[in-house]
């Protein structure tokens, strides 16, 4: 897209004065300044900047909610053919990637976008952000149990930070519980219980901060409402 006519896009001016305020060397692409006139530039990936403040065209990112299955990995694409998320979705000319992973064992929720900064924010490892699971495990789980998965337990290395555990049900040799984390390890769900010795038998991400399943069914995504992708950016 030329830069005057993503410039007037995203509301900065007509397309002639964009031409005027990049001669007069206002405006960066990738922090380089540009004065060339019809130069092109990609919406997905360069970084637009005039008088320092990066511009965006309106609307042009997606942030999609998807009820993953189990069976598919949470990447693009996979060398082994395997069903990956994406599949499950519209085909689209824009680069869609998760925002974290899920296991390929693992359903529920999981966001999706082409916004590299909001996922670059809710994925690093700084960044604290509640997600809440619900696991079958074999066996009874007590009350000790549930005190090391909220205080933390070492799950090869690394000891968890505070969590939140419920028992929601029990049945005759398994027990139903509600975690949230606010880390983002490998498999860290099933290496929490790994840790008391419990096999996790299904697990289901439930939400991810305020956000939940409601309305989804398995394998179906919705767009995020302006007041979710709001509250995402805000947190």
């Amino acid at each position: 897209m030329r830069l005057n006519k993503f410039m007037a896009t995203c509301g900065v001016a007509s397309r002639r004065a964009c031409d005027d305020i990049i001669e007069s060397g206002r405006v960066r692409i990738n922090a380089v300044v540009v004065k060339k006139m019809g130069i092109q530039v990609d919406p997905s990936s360069d970084i637009v900047a005039v008088d320092g403040k990066a511009i965006r065209m309106k609307g042009y990112f997606d942030y999609i909610m998807l009820y993953k299955p189990t069976g598919y990995i949470t990447t693009a694409s996979d060398p082994q053919g395997r069903r990956t998320v994406l599949d499950l979705l519209p085909k689209t000319d824009k680069r869609l990637f998760p925002i974290g992973r899920l296991d390929y064992n693992t359903s529920g929720l999981l966001l999706l976008t082409n916004d590299g900064d909001l996922a670059q924010k809710l994925t690093h490892p700084s960044f604290e952000f509640g997600k809440t699971y619900v696991a079958i495990v074999e066996g009874d789980i007590n009350e000790p149990e549930l005190v090391k998965l909220r205080t933390g337990v070492d799950i090869g290395g690394f000891i968890t930070s505070n969590a939140q555990a419920i028992v929601l049900k029990k049945y005759d040799s398994q027990s139903e519980v509600q975690l949230t984390i606010h880390e983002g390890k490998n498999r860290q769900v099933r290496r929490m219980f790994e840790a008391l010795n419990m096999k996790v038998k299904s697990l289901k991400r439930i939400a991810v901060g305020k956000l939940n399943l409601d309305g989804l069914k398995e394998g179906q995504h919705r767009t995020l409402t302006e007041k979710e992708v709001k509250y995402l950016k805000d947190i």
